[in-house]
């Protein structure tokens, strides 16, 4: 069998083909086109942060009462005081709320997963801070907790400072901004019971058992206020905001545990 060879006949010389001027634009203008839509919808499944789900329920006239805070299982709810209908609703993903403290301008809520937030009081507007903090969330899912009673503590009557009292540690935060103030750890061989703290005058007293029985019960016995733990001689610590006013706790004994900051 013989093969008959296949030729290809060029009409002219062969070589690429110049693109258009036109042609070498369209081509990116498409692509990003077609990009859009893929770009706005992953902007919108992106997950919340921390998972919050905020849902405003009324609008807030401005000098209207501070609503009142409630746990409803899985959320936070600020209701009005006056006519009991909600206002927002706070809830996050995967954890519930163990306790609320309402503070003024402030809904401080500590959460299943160890996690602490701080949301705007009056409108639910925004989710001001979340802190997480350590090691807690096992200690909170049991009997031990008690349901959490006594974690979040007011260090001040205006809510201008926080304390977290976990068996570990005593943590105070700034209400307005989150920022960690100063921690004061449990003295080994000791662990604080938050269920066990009560309030004398400005200071809050924590009970601090110890394994020891020969560890004096002035050791197990622990206070506190805004500015840390109530000892002699402090050294100056300011809790106010940077670049604000001192606002009278410059001639304040205070903290310490912690360096200035």
């Amino acid at each position: 069998m013989s093969v008959v060879p296949f030729e290809v006949a060029a009409a002219g010389p062969v070589g690429p083909v110049p693109a258009r001027r036109g042609s070498r634009l369209a081509l990116p203008v498409a692509l990003g086109l077609l990009a859009l839509p893929l770009i706005t919808a992953a902007h919108h499944s992106r997950p919340a942060p921390y998972g919050d789900h905020v849902t405003v329920h009324a609008r807030v006239a401005d000098g209207a009462a501070a609503p009142e805070l409630r746990s409803t299982g899985r959320a936070v709810e600020a209701y009005d005081p006056a006519t009991g209908r909600p206002r927002w609703t706070y809830s996050r993903e995967g954890a519930r709320p163990l306790t609320v403290l309402p503070a003024p301008g402030h809904a401080i809520a500590l959460w299943s997963d160890g996690l602490v937030t701080d949301t705007a009081r009056a409108d639910g507007s925004a989710v001001r801070w979340h802190r997480a903090i350590p090691g807690s969330a096992p200690w909170l899912r049991s009997p031990a907790a008690r349901g959490a009673a006594g974690v979040l503590q007011p260090l001040d009557p205006r809510g201008r400072m926080l304390a977290v009292v976990t068996p570990q540690r005593i943590a105070a935060y700034r209400s307005a901004d989150g920022d960690l103030r100063w921690v004061l750890p449990a003295r080994p061989g000791c662990a604080f019971e938050p269920a066990r703290a009560v309030r004398h005058g400005s200071a809050l007293m924590v009970a601090q058992p110890c394994d020891d029985a020969a560890t004096p019960w002035t050791s197990q016995l622990i206070a506190v206020d805004d500015l840390g733990r109530i000892v002699p001689r402090r050294t100056p610590l300011g809790n106010e905001l940077p670049g604000g006013a001192p606002d009278g706790v410059a001639t304040r004994a205070e903290n310490e545990v912690a360096p200035p900051r």
